[in-house]
C-alpha cells in the first residue's frame, strides 16, 4: 500500500477510521433536580496521577451535557462486559435512560451503574474546546475498582476481551 492511502477525510471515512481503535465505554451520571441524568461515552481516558484527572469528550450538540455540567459531582462508571444494554439505554436520544438500570449514588450526587469494573467520583475541572466536541477534564475525588471484565467498543459494535494464549 502506498501512502497516502485515501486523501478523502469525510465524516463516514473518519468514523470508520476512528472505529479501528477499540476503546472502553463509561457512563457519566449525576443526580439532577428531577432524578438521575446520564450519558455513555467511549472517549474516556486517564490523564494525570497528581492531581488525579481523567477525561472524556462530549459533542457540542449534546442536550444531556448541559444538565450534567452544572452538577457538583459526577459518577463515572467504567461499563462491564454485561452492560451493553445499559450502554445503549444511556446513549438513547429520548426516553428514560435509567429504566431497568441498577444504580447507586453518593450523598454528593455522583451516580454509578452497579456492577461496573471501576467507579470514579468526580467534579468538572475544565472544559477544553476541540472542534465539534469539548474535552471534559474531571478531577477524581474517590474511586474503587471491582472484579469485572470491561465492555469494549470496536467498529461500531460491543465486544468482550479474550485472554491471549
Amino acid at each position: 500500500m502506498t501512502w497516502p492511502a485515501d486523501p478523502v477525510l469525510d465524516v463516514p471515512a473518519l468514523r470508520r477510521l476512528y472505529g479501528c481503535f477499540p476503546c472502553g465505554v463509561v457512563a457519566v451520571c449525576g443526580q439532577g433536580p428531577d432524578g438521575p441524568v446520564g450519558l455513555a461515552a467511549s472517549s474516556f481516558t486517564s490523564v494525570s496521577m497528581d492531581p488525579p484527572l481523567v477525561s472524556f469528550c462530549i459533542q457540542n450538540t449534546s442536550s444531556t451535557w448541559p444538565k450534567l455540567a452544572e452538577l457538583p459531582r459526577l459518577g463515572v462508571s467504567v461499563l462491564g462486559s454485561d452492560h451493553s444494554v445499559a450502554c445503549r439505554r444511556l446513549a438513547m436520544k429520548e426516553g428514560d435512560r435509567f429504566a431497568g438500570l441498577d444504580v447507586t449514588s453518593t450523598s454528593d450526587g455522583a451516580v454509578f451503574v452497579e456492577g461496573s469494573p471501576a467507579q470514579l467520583d468526580c467534579s468538572v475541572e475544565e472544559l477544553v474546546p476541540a472542534g465539534d466536541h469539548h474535552i471534559v477534564l474531571l478531577r477524581v475525588h474517590a474511586a474503587r475498582a471491582l472484579p469485572a471484565e470491561p465492555l469494549v467498543f470496536h467498529a461500531s459494535t460491543f465486544r468482550e476481551l479474550a485472554r491471549a494464549a
